[in-house]
Formats: C-alpha cells, structure tokens, sequence
C-alpha cells in the first residue's frame, strides 16, 4: 500500500487555487534558477515554499490560510515572516500579475532564505542536526511513495516525520525572533536584486523610447525573459553590458528627441488624429462647448486638421551598420562596446531600418538584424562573442558594401569604431568612395586613444574619443 500522505510540491500555506498552482508549475519548468535553488535548499518541502513566495508577490490578495497540515508549519512560519515584512508589502506593488517580477522574486528570496539558514545552521550545531535528520527522513518519505507498506509502517513513519517538522518548526520560530534583523536584511538585499534583474532586462530588451520597458519586454515570450533575466542575475559580463545598454539607451533618446525637434517643419495641412499637430482652430473648437461635439465625431473619424510634418518617420533608408573592431587592444572595452552596439540597435528598431554589426579583427563575424530587433539569445550569443588578433579594414568596409548593395534603398549610415591603424590599398579606396557616392551614405568613424590615421580616407566624419563613456562618443546616436 502507498503512504497516504504526498509529500510533493503541491502543498500551499496560502488561499492559492487550481490556477497558482498550474501557472507556478509552468514557470518553474522555465526557470533554470527556481530549479537551482530548490536543489540546494536543506529544507524539506522547499519547492511548495518557493511557490508560496512566488504566489505572494502574484497575487491580488494573498493570505495565509487558517487550516495546513503540521508538515507544513516550517513554511507557515517563513511565509508570514515574509509577509510582514514593510518592504515586501511595498515591493508587491512592483510584482503584482507580473509573471515575470514574481518569478525573479522568488528565485531571489529562495536564494536568500538559503543562504540565511545556512549562515543559522553554521552557528547553531542543534538546528545542523535537526536539518539533517529531517532531510534524511524526508528522501525516506519520497521512496516510500512509489513502495508497497502496511498501513501501520506507513502511519509511523508520516508521525515520525511530522513531530520533527513540529520540532523545527519550533526551533525556526525561536531563530527568528533572535535574528530578526538579519533576515530582514536578506529580504531587502531579494528584492533589490529582483529589482536590478528586472531594470537590466529592460536595458537590454528595451526600445529608446521613454516609459516603454514593460511594454517592450511584453514582445518577448516570457521563458526567453526569464532566460536571459538569469543570466544577468548569474553572469557578470551581462549585468555590465545591461548597465552600459541602459545609459546609452538613454543618450539615444534625448539625442533622437533633439534631432526630431529640429528636424520637423511644418509645409502643408491635412487631415488626421494626430493631436500634437492639430490647427489651432481645430483646439478652439474643442474648447468650445456648442462645437465640442463636432469636433469629437471629426476626430473620430479621423477628419480634423493638423499640419504635415517632415521628418517624422525616418523610412525608405538603408540599413545601420555597424563595424566595430575587436582587435585585442579592445577587450577592456568590450562590454561597453556591447551597450554602445545595442543602443545603436534601438535607434534602428526605432527607425524602422536593418541593422548589421560587422564584427573584425584580422577577420569578421557578421550578425544581421531585421528592423533592429534582436531576440533574447541573439544577446547572450552577442555577450560571448570577442574575436581577438589584429586589425584589419578592408575586410569590414568591402562586408559593408555587400550589405548597403543587397538593400533597396539608398541613404544607408556606417558607424566605422576602432582603436588601431591598418594600411588601405589605393585601389580600395578609391572603388569604395565611388561606390558610397553612387549609393548615397555616409560612414561616421570614432577613433579610441590614438591619432587619426587611415580612417579618415574613407570617412565623412572622424570622432576622436576616449572610450565609449566619452560623449564624443554620443554623435552616433544623432543618425
């Protein structure tokens, strides 16, 4: 006969339903980090707790419930700990009905609530012992689920296993309150942890325009966001390229929104919606309340009149193209270079043109984007890629003609970055400057720590900067 009580992951301490339930599964079988941090918690009934947590920050009103069963008092008492918390009830304004907050959560306050017990567990010999006995009687339970008992073997052993869940329970309680302190700290350190994770994403996934993260982070399927939110919480690398993506994006923006205001010139009017161009005449009628009316079925119908603006949509051009050198002498500034790239990538999205980073050294690696967008493990990959060697210019300038030939339009913009020098055959050169008159676009370079060199022989323009921190370096971001 089974033992007749299941001791698995579908045990809750709080109002969850048939929904949590399924909707945690699901994510947990997406989160390579939920899984990590059950298999190394020392706690029995760990995943049911990380549940909990993540059911907490999900829901609406989450509450602990009047009746569990004694197996279950261990989490009873970390969840209302937790719940108590000033922080973690601010927090769940951040976390509510989003899946994907939740999720960094409680993989966060997993690990902390690991790391918390372990530190307890190194000073408190009784609670190591207690901890171990539980475990070892725990994995007995697993086994006998799937084993054939008699029903009094089966009832000892569950009241064995549930007097030492009492009695850890009782020595947690007591922990708590003589540590109360420190566990608030690894709470507040959760949630600002979940809260970097999240604004990197952002960084990384994010357009250029202002207030948009969430929404574009809505684009991407949610087990590509949790990937690639584990890997900034994980790796060190794409937590600095995110921090680099985000300041640049940010440049971008302002540059964009400049070069927009200038650019605009109203020559004609026409009929439209758009409310920041509509006729003065058009704003009075609003105001007045005998015309109001009329002017709202206008608008509705798309009737009322606004100016026409030039410079609006930047369409019909070619693509951006980036080629940036990864000689050796750039691998200090590679994870700058990595944000510098996926700020450039925004403005392409933004404009609605392809996008190719030609990556070279003494040879290139080509990587093409349509209309800028780029897909979670497009990033990853983008993250671990450094080419190393020499420098070599003739090679990324003959891809890029390839690319602008291969495209129907005209007016494409190269971004030319390099920190060495490289001999050009005259032949080259002079083929290649023919070739970006007939096709109309202008190549834009930037020079790292060293004198102008042959750049300049193919260049419209030439940018002497630091590094990518420098704002000589913000001038690519006005294409």
């Amino acid at each position: 006969m089974k033992i007749r009580k299941s001791h698995n992951a579908n045990q809750s301490v709080l109002n969850t339903d048939a929904f949590d339930k399924r909707r945690f599964r699901e994510i947990f079988e997406m989160s390579s980090g939920l899984q990590k941090v059950r298999g190394e918690s020392e706690l029995p009934l760990f995943e049911s707790l990380l549940a909990d947590i993540w059911a907490s920050l999900y829901k609406m009103k989450p509450e602990i419930t009047l009746h569990i069963d004694s197996d279950l008092m261990v989490n009873k008492s970390l969840m209302e700990r937790i719940m108590a918390e000033e922080c973690f009830v601010n927090f769940r304004s951040f976390t509510r009905l989003d899946d994907l907050s939740s999720a960094i959560g409680a993989v966060k306050f997993g690990e902390k609530t690991n790391q918390w017990l372990a530190e307890q567990k190194r000073e408190d010999e009784d609670l190591q012992k207690q901890l171990e006995e539980i475990l070892q009687m725990h994995r007995q339970l697993r086994r006998h689920e799937w084993e054939e008992e008699t029903r009094s073997e089966s009832r000892k052993t569950d009241e064995e296993f549930t007097e030492m869940m009492t009695k850890l329970d009782e020595k947690l309680q007591q922990i708590l309150r003589n540590n109360s302190e420190s566990f608030s700290q690894a709470l507040v350190q959760a949630i600002q942890e979940t809260k970097q994770v999240k604004e990197g994403l952002i960084s990384l996934l994010g357009g250029i325009r202002s207030g948009c993260g969430d929404g574009d982070l809505k684009q991407v399927p949610l087990r590509d966001q949790i990937s690639l939110a584990e890997k900034i919480a994980s790796n060190k690398k794409m937590k600095e390229i995110a921090g680099w993506a985000g300041r640049f994006k940010q440049v971008a923006r302002k540059k964009q929104k400049t070069k927009y205001n200038e650019a605009v010139n109203r020559s004609g009017v026409t009929i439209g919606t758009d409310i920041e161009r509509l006729l003065p005449i058009e704003l009075g009628l609003y105001m007045h309340p005998q015309t109001k009316t009329d002017f709202l079925r206008r608008f509705v119908e798309g009737q009322t009149m606004m100016y026409v603006q030039e410079g609006r949509e930047v369409l019909g051009k070619g693509p951006i193209i980036l080629c940036l050198d990864q000689s050796s002498s750039m691998r200090s500034l590679d994870t700058q270079a990595k944000g510098f790239t996926l700020a450039l990538m925004s403005i392409a999205r933004r404009q609605r043109r392809d996008f190719c980073l030609i990556l070279f050294s003494t040879h290139i690696q080509v990587l093409k984007y349509e209309k800028g967008k780029i897909k979670s493990s497009d990033i990853v990959n983008l993250a671990q890629i450094f080419l190393s060697g020499g420098t070599n210019f003739a090679i990324p300038l003959s891809r890029s003609l390839s690319v602008i030939n291969e495209s129907r339009f005209k007016e494409a913009d190269v971004v030319f970055v390099t920190d060495g020098e490289d001999e050009i055959n005259d032949s080259f050169l002079e083929e290649f400057n023919k070739k970006k008159k007939e096709k109309a676009f202008n190549v834009l370079s930037f020079i790292v720590g060293s004198h102008v060199n042959t750049v300049e022989s193919f260049s419209d323009k030439v940018v002497m900067m630091k590094d990518f921190e420098d704002e000589s370096s913000y001038t690519a971001f006005e294409i």
